[in-house]
Parts: structure tokens; sequence; C-alpha cells
């Protein structure tokens, strides 16, 4: 798929994955529905449900090692200061033939544009926080966040 082609895709994602309202009980329920469809895969993760400045649910698989939580630090702060999802800016930053540091002088210490970090988009309100997940590749990362999104918007409804 062609680098425009992604862009929309992510865009899409972003455009419908919103929330009414997110509470601490619903990043429980995300976090426990990703730590279910990760032990049926048995993928070894780290999970981050944040809302800005305030971890609501973490959750590290036995044989995870820190450099996740580093990961997941860093894939974060990425949606945090652009308010999309990682693996948007990724691609974006791909197809610009460019990255964090050489556009916009943000430490890659600090900042992965890699997918596995999703934003909490509330309706009239917008971006409050992300959804992080690491140890897979950052397609499947991705993926494991946006269909847990879906999945929990399709069922509370």
């Amino acid at each position: 798929m062609d680098l425009d082609k992604l862009l929309e895709k992510y865009q899409v994602e972003l455009d419908t994955l919103v929330f009414d309202d997110f509470t601490n009980e619903t990043a429980l329920k995300i976090g426990l529905h990703i730590i279910e469809v990760a032990k049926k895969n048995n993928n070894k993760i780290t999970i981050d449900i944040n809302r800005f400045n305030h971890q609501i649910f973490h959750y590290s698989f036995e044989n995870t090692t820190p450099d996740k939580d580093l990961w997941v630090s860093r894939k974060r702060n990425v949606v945090e200061h652009f308010f999309v999802s990682s693996i948007y800016m990724a691609t974006k930053l791909k197809k610009d033939n460019t990255n964090l540091w050489d556009k916009y002088g943000l430490s890659p210490a600090q900042y992965a544009a890699v997918g596995g970090s999703f934003p909490i988009i509330v309706k009239n309100i917008g971006v409050i926080g992300s959804i992080t997940v690491s140890g897979l590749k950052p397609e499947e990362d991705h993926g494991l966040v946006v269909t847990s999104i879906r999945n929990y918007l399709n069922t509370a409804h």
C-alpha cells in the first residue's frame, strides 16, 4: 500500500475511533481486552493507558524487559505532541523523507515515531491521552490497539 493510502487509512481511524467519554473503567476494560488478545496469541507486550500525565492502566507480561516501558514512553510522547497515532506520524515522516529530529528537533531518546500508540479522542473535547502497546512489530502493536478500541466502541453502544 502506498504512503498516501496508508495516511488516509490512519486518518479514518483518527476520525472514527472516538469515545463519547473515557473513564478509568473504560481504560480497565480496554486494557483487559488487550491482555486477553495478547495471551491468546502468546504475545509478550507492555500495555499503557494514560490520561495526560496520569497513568491509569499499565501491565507488562512476564519475560518483558524494562526497555518496553521506554518504548511506550517514546511512542506516547509522539501522540501527546502531535495528537495523532504514532504510526500516522511515522508514515507522514517517511512520506516527507525526514525524521522527528530533522523536522521538529525532537530527540529520538524521548520520541519514537513507530506504530503502537493511539490517541484517546473524546467527542467534543479532543485528545485526552493515549493507549500504547509495545513488544510486537510496530504495525502489530498499532493493530492491537486499534482493534481493541474498535471492539470497545462497538460493544459499548
